[in-house]
């Protein structure tokens, strides 16, 4: 039997279902407006003044080279990700991640895009959008169907579904009963999975959408092949392949003639099987090796059952080779995952190099102010014994207390933010509090500091002296009445 692999790794949906902003479908030649389009990026990201702007332009500009440049597109997401994370751009954050999570997922980085998914779906929770949250969702969906864990893949789809369902979000909704579609059909859940497909259909054709429309015809007619329903398998089939050669999509069309091939195999027309198996491979050499692989596979087992043993041979020897080259690729693909994971290691090892130098830079600041504060006070406490004006001290001693106390609110608000678990409300409370202890005691402490600084003062000891070397005035006696 055929694998049923509708729409994976590379196609359009898949970008869908992980990016709404993602349009890679453009007008004319794609990969020309996609140059143009990172081409622009790349000049507003020389010219970016703002930061927050800026992390757009990079997870917009990975999105661009996600196709032709993984590596690049890795690096520019991770580095949006790092200064939304500084500018706690959280919408940044969770784009970016989204991003980097795509990208790994199209070179088969699959742990690492399901550890970035989960982060990200971590970081929706908190901020309660429904849209990501359920979009994350279907993305961790993808990511377990692409590692054919399929009962987690339908776990994670269905409550995506049930999230767009229930805030009536209708992005996606084509995708969503798609994606529950195939991977019913994988867990051979066949109502279910006739269930969605042919809702996939509708929406297709709501959609006026013609490859949408031969996408799910084809689902439709694995499902039936499945049940042995063969007419209606063959009926579902034909359409499909009707809809999926007028928009060109080569790729589920390989699955489509694959799919004929094997139903008339089980019609026992073994001349309509071939011909149909030969198309599908004709169409997977223009670079569906995975498909390749599955239509020599059905043609080296048809003519072995024929007894065509030269042509058997052939095949054979087809298939030994076309084995080779994608053990070779899947090494390939084993090495850019290995270079990935150390990419992204390098990148945070790098980011947290940068942290540790700012914390670094403020616990020296913080030192300096702790220094600078008795500093400041001891100068205070030289000055007013000197002869300076007085109105120098006052300042100089409400400026000490005052750089005390703001110390104080640096020091506490780290700790405070924690403990709120940095809601501002219960933030504002608390300082509330602290300040109806620290205002009245700022006042009383003042003046206290201002005598006892300004009693050290020459002119303050003069004036003292003078009040107590001032004669007694006499007290001019009653006035008698008389």
């Amino acid at each position: 039997m055929v694998k049923f692999d509708i729409k994976r790794a590379g196609k359009t949906f898949l970008y869908m279902c992980l990016w709404g902003f993602l349009q890679l479908a453009g007008q004319g030649n794609p990969a020309i407006a996609q140059n143009a389009k990172a081409d622009s990026l790349r000049s507003l990201l020389e010219n970016d003044k703002n930061d927050s702007t800026r992390v757009k332009h990079m997870y917009l500009l990975a999105a661009q080279v996600n196709q032709t440049n993984p590596e690049e597109a890795l690096t520019l997401a991770q580095e949006a990700y790092f200064l939304a994370e500084n500018l706690d751009y959280e919408d940044g954050e969770s784009r970016s991640l989204g991003m980097m999570a795509n990208t790994l997922t199209k070179i088969g980085n699959y742990p690492k895009a399901l550890e970035l998914n989960i982060q990200r779906l971590q970081l929706e929770e908190k901020r309660h959008n429904p849209k990501n949250y359920a979009s994350v969702l279907m993305n961790i969906g993808v990511v377990y169907d692409l590692q054919e864990e399929y009962t987690l893949a339908l776990d994670y789809f269905r409550k995506s579904d049930s999230v767009f369902s229930l805030y009536n979000i209708p992005e996606y909704a084509y995708n969503r009963a798609l994606n529950l579609g195939d991977v019913y059909n994988r867990l051979n859940m066949s109502d279910s999975a006739l269930k969605y497909f042919d809702r996939s259909f509708y929406l297709a054709k709501e959609l006026e959408d013609v490859d949408y429309m031969g996408t799910s015809m084809t689902g439709l007619g694995h499902v039936y092949l499945k049940r042995g329903n063969l007419i209606q398998s063959r009926d579902e089939y034909i359409k499909a392949v009707q809809y999926l050669r007028e928009a060109k999509d080569d790729e589920v069309l390989c699955e489509t003639t694959l799919g004929l091939a094997n139903l008339y195999r089980l019609l026992k027309m073994p001349d309509s099987a071939e011909y149909y198996a030969k198309m599908s491979l004709q169409i997977a050499r223009q670079g569906f090796s995975s498909k390749e692989l599955d239509a020599v596979g059905f043609l080296t087992d048809h003519y072995k059952s024929n007894r065509n043993l030269d042509s058997a041979f052939v095949y054979v020897d087809y298939l030994h080779r076309l084995n080779d080259s994608l053990n070779s690729k899947s090494r390939i693909r084993a090495s850019q995952v290995i270079s990935s994971n150390e990419q992204y290691r390098q990148a945070e090892l790098e980011q947290n190099r940068r942290k540790a130098e700012k914390e670094r830079l403020q616990q020296l600041q913080m030192l300096l102010i702790a220094i600078f504060i008795p500093g400041f006070f001891l100068l205070t406490l030289f000055l007013s014994r000197i002869k300076v004006h007085i109105g120098a001290i006052r300042l100089l001693g409400i400026l000490s207390l005052l750089f005390f106390f703001e110390y104080l609110t640096l020091l506490l608000h780290p700790t405070i933010a924690n403990f709120t678990h940095h809601t501002p409300i219960y933030e504002i409370l608390i300082f509330v509090v602290i300040a109806a202890f620290l205002i009245p005691a700022h006042h009383k402490l003042e003046h206290w500091l201002i005598h006892n600084l300004l009693k050290h003062h020459p002119h303050f000891k003069h004036s003292k002296k003078e009040e107590s070397n001032e004669p007694d005035k006499p007290v001019p006696p009653p006035s008698k009445k008389h």
